[in-house]
């Protein structure tokens, strides 16, 4: 039984930062979705899809790091950190722009 846990944690380390490639696609989905011809996809699921995107940044390095911490593999240790700084910028912009420092309506002096 002993055998299975270093090929499963290799197994897990991979995949991990395939998931996390995946939040870019994810991020800009609805509009290829409306430069196709659909923008009812853009207007109607389009936040869930960068909320998809902000939790796939966020999640996949924790829990790459949480598996590299668990089962000792320094390697994979430097590469999720490296993956967590690299999303902290996206996150930390989103957070500021998008939460923060909203438009202003018109007529408005922020």
């Amino acid at each position: 039984m002993t055998g299975l846990a270093p090929a499963r944690a290799d197994r897990i380390i991979r995949a991990l930062p395939w998931w996390w490639a995946s939040a870019p696609f994810l991020l800009f989905t609805p509009a290829i979705a409306h430069a196709m011809g659909l923008p009812d996809v853009r207007r109607e699921v389009g936040w869930l899809f960068g909320l998809m995107a902000l939790f796939t940044a966020a999640l996949a390095p924790t829990a790459g790091l949480v598996a590299a911490q668990v089962w000792d593999r320094r390697e994979a240790r430097r590469r999720f950190l490296i993956m967590a700084a690299a999303s902290s910028v996206p996150i930390l912009l989103f957070l500021l722009f998008g939460v923060l420092f909203p438009e202003c309506p018109d007529g408005y002096h922020c």
